[in-house]
């Protein structure tokens, strides 16, 4: 567990774009499992996530056709939370950061960290937006 005041800011990165921080594993659930399309964001205070996985999340979400929910967890904190998500991850093992889409309950799109490791935010956001496109 890190300290609240560290990763306060990097929640707010994602909260301030309109992603709803999910903090329990029946939160979580219920996002998931919902009719329509919930993307979800595994968040983490690694180099990766502050420079391609978040900012990737950011654009988007700002993307004209995208989800209709978007939440997030974050590793190293609500563990419940993390451990609900990527149980509904399965079968990719667990990742952060990563990032999900599911429709109407069903995986249907997922970045795993090697995915986001290394690669420019734009091109993240781009395979994001393919999906959102596709599945929205």
């Amino acid at each position: 567990m890190y300290p609240e005041y560290l990763v306060a800011p990097m929640r707010e990165e994602l909260t301030k774009v309109g992603f709803e921080e999910l903090k329990d594993a029946q939160s979580v659930e219920q996002a998931i499992k919902s009719e329509g399309t919930v993307f979800v964001m595994v968040n983490s205070v690694c180099g990766c996530a502050a420079a391609n996985a978040r900012p990737a999340a950011r654009a988007a979400a700002a993307n004209e056709k995208h989800p209709d929910r978007l939440v997030t967890v974050f590793a190293g904190m609500e563990k419940d939370a993390v451990d609900a998500a990527r149980n509904l991850m399965l079968p990719y093992p667990p990742s952060s950061p990563s990032m999900a889409l599911f429709k109407d309950g069903k995986l249907v799109h997922i970045i795993e960290r090697h995915q986001i490791e290394g690669r420019p935010a734009q091109m993240i956001a781009d395979n994001l937006i393919g999906a959102f496109e596709q599945y929205c």
